[in-house]
């Protein structure tokens, strides 16, 4: 597969076009950001382990019926995947509250739910990701009725695997983000950005330590550390 231009650059990752008008190469960067690019640094091998470990769940999705835009790994930093259109919303899933959450709803940072909550977000950095509902996506013309159906379905198998799976690894997967874009080959529903500590928060199960992205965000440092860790118990349950 031959790389060719740039056509994306975002604070996380650029995306490159191929000699295949559906195929693209994601490479990820060693720049990390947080709330919305006020906080920005660079940790090195960041990308790469960031890499890995979303290419590891995103081939566990998509051996488990989830289509993704993951296809193979090329590098350390790059990965090839399927090109989309993308779709300018999060659907956050929350098997515990916390961050932002517990401080909408005032309670405390982990509180332990009965259900399952799904959040939609309106990915707008200038308007700071809102909340939004259902109905003003589709006043927006961001998706259908029909495509946010398919978006919470998948999301809520996605945790149905997901959570599992990182227990194996001795990982709680309190909440995570998920986007999503349509597939230009096929015009299918599809995720179409990472997995990995960027994008979920990530306990260990026998400490409660941070192991994603909050370690940047709240100054815990180990950032790198904490990411590596990750990648290492995940490749441990894929050899079982």
């Amino acid at each position: 597969m031959k790389k060719g231009a740039l056509i994306f650059e975002g604070n996380e990752k650029q995306v490159f076009a191929t000699d295949h008008p559906d195929k693209v190469i994601f490479r990820y960067k060693d720049v990390t950001v947080a709330y919305n690019n006020v906080k920005r640094a660079r940790f090195i091998g960041k990308g790469a382990l960031n890499n890995q470990i979303s290419a590891i769940l995103l081939d566990y999705l998509n051996r488990n019926g989830v289509e993704t835009h993951f296809i193979s790994l090329l590098s350390d930093q790059e990965q090839l995947c399927r090109k989309i259109e993308i779709i300018p919303l999060q659907v956050v899933v929350h098997n515990r509250i916390a961050g932002s959450l517990a401080y909408r709803l005032g309670v405390p940072e982990g509180f332990r739910h009965a259900n399952t909550i799904v959040d939609l977000r309106y990915n707008n950095d200038d308007l700071d990701d809102p909340i939004i509902n259902r109905d003003h996506a589709v006043a927006l013309g961001l998706a259908t009725y029909q495509e946010l159906d398919g978006m919470y379905d998948c999301a809520r198998r996605v945790n149905s695997l997901l959570k599992p799976f990182f227990h194996q690894a001795g990982i709680e997967l309190v909440d995570m983000k998920i986007e999503f874009g349509r597939a230009s080959d096929t015009g299918a529903l599809i995720i179409s950005d990472e997995i990995s500590p960027d994008t979920c928060r990530l306990w260990d199960e026998a400490t409660g330590e941070r192991m994603d992205k909050d370690r940047f965000r709240l100054d815990l440092s180990r950032v790198v550390e904490s990411y590596s860790n990750v990648l290492k118990r995940l490749k441990q349950v894929t050899e079982q």
